[in-house]
């Protein structure tokens, strides 16, 4: 399997992730009861698949060798996606603020759940449209094959380095979960 397919495949999980948080935050607008242990795993899929696993394999591996490949850091389409990386995580900070501020019954805590995790789903959705349809079909072209299978191969080994063993799995498990409970 080609690097920057298992990246697009793993995009398809976290799209299910934002439409499940988009339906809890319409029961928040709505006055609706909203389950916390659902929102808790929820921010910890985006923290640690999402964040810490899926954007490391990117930041650590692809665009390093994007970068001997001619396609620099700075500026261009990876600058953007290393920008949008930050704010993504400046989002998921608020999210887990306003969820702890919400258990301990502050004003305004749910607003602030609703204002970052709209914004999150927002950012996150566009990022993973241009990297799908631009910058994975940049590195496509530039990336050999020989090159991708190694990249593939450190993406596994990154991934059992930044979440563990039988995590993927577990996670796969919560999407299907979440996802016939919420969509």
């Amino acid at each position: 399997m080609k690097a920057t397919q298992q990246l697009r495949d793993e995009h398809e999980g976290i799209k299910i992730i934002l439409s499940v948080l988009e339906k809890i935050v319409k029961n928040i607008k709505d006055s609706k009861p909203v389950n916390v242990t659902h929102l808790k795993q929820i921010f910890d899929f985006l923290k640690t698949f999402a964040d810490k696993c899926h954007h490391g394999k990117e930041e650590e591996i692809l665009f390093p060798a994007l970068g001997k490949r001619g396609i620099p850091n700075e500026g261009g389409p990876v600058g953007v996606m290393l920008y949008e990386h930050e704010q993504g995580r400046g989002f998921i900070r608020l999210m887990v603020e306003g969820l702890t501020a919400c258990e301990n019954e502050e004003e305004g805590a749910a607003q602030k759940i609703i204002s970052a995790s709209e914004n999150y789903i927002q950012l996150l959705r566009n990022h993973i449209e241009k990297e799908n349809n631009i910058l994975f079909m940049m590195a496509d072209q530039v990336l050999t094959e020989s090159e991708q299978s190694q990249i593939f191969d450190e993406f596994e080994k990154l991934e059992v380095k930044k979440i563990g063993l039988g995590k993927h799995e577990e996670y796969h498990h919560l999407l299907k979960e979440l996802r016939e409970i919420y969509l």
